[in-house]
């Protein structure tokens, strides 16, 4: 029998629909989350709730991230948890530096919404794919240069059929996976910016993540939830839900 996941607490403190969460590789007690309310919210997990039956807020907010200007759609985590990078509707990326609550970059070339931001594993380069799909001779995706910090686009003829909705990098920071609209997961090589392969997943992708430890990528669409061998290039589990859900599933996390 699967395990059965349990309520836990909750936490309150923005103000609209809470559109990402992030979670530090060392498990630590902060994490943050990004919001149509235009903020991103550091917390400080208090695990009051598994203590007091639930009533207790499980995380208190320890500082409020303003400055964009529309809708906050994605935030992760640099590797040692100090900084934040966050994408908005109103086309920019910000880099925070979390303790100081602060804007320590930006980044500004998006011409439409930002929906998705991931860091290399080095936390030296960014990706974010562009809303729409880009002409024939661009890729879906941007990458910038932390040092110097500079918006780049690779050139590639093969891109997405429509928008794409999340980009991911692996582990070893050599890949760079991208889905969206088309139902279609495209492989680059980050540092060339070439499409080395598809894969299909036969319905929207809304979200990607690399395993950890295996050469696997996982994707969140429409229908369910699939993980493919990269070595094989095929399918090693479809996830679905029983009975279906009546929403649909948006957001994956490394386990």
């Amino acid at each position: 029998m699967a395990d059965t996941l349990v309520l836990r607490g909750t936490m309150r403190g923005h103000t609209d629909v809470v559109t990402a969460i992030a979670t530090p590789i060392d498990n630590s007690d902060r994490i943050v989350s990004s919001s149509r309310d235009k903020s991103v919210l550091v917390w400080k997990l208090t695990k009051d709730a598994a203590s007091a039956g639930g009533d207790a807020a499980y995380g208190v907010p320890q500082r409020r991230l303003t400055g964009h200007s529309h809708f906050v759609q994605d935030v992760v985590l640099s590797s040692d948890g100090q900084f934040a990078l966050s994408g908005s509707w109103d086309a920019e990326l910000r880099l925070w530096d979390i303790n100081l609550g602060t804007t320590t970059r930006r980044f500004v070339g998006h011409t439409k919404d930002v929906l998705s931001v991931a860091f290399s594993v080095d936390n030296r380069q960014i990706v974010s794919p562009r809303a729409t799909a880009p002409s024939s001779s661009g890729t879906p995706w941007a990458s910038a240069s932390l040092e110097p910090h500079q918006l780049q686009a690779p050139l590639h003829p093969h891109r997405h059929a429509g928008y794409v909705n999340t980009v991911a990098v692996s582990p070893d920071g050599s890949l760079c996976a991208s889905g969206g609209k088309d139902g279609v997961t495209l492989l680059w090589d980050l540092a060339e910016g070439k499409r080395l392969y598809s894969l299909d997943a036969g319905a929207i992708i809304h979200a990607l993540c690399f395993s950890p430890n295996r050469y696997w990528l996982c994707a969140a669409t429409q229908d369910s939830v699939k993980i493919w061998d990269l070595e094989s290039k095929s399918i090693v589990q479809d996830l679905k839900p029983r009975p279906p859900p009546a929403r649909t599933r948006c957001c994956i996390a490394r386990a």
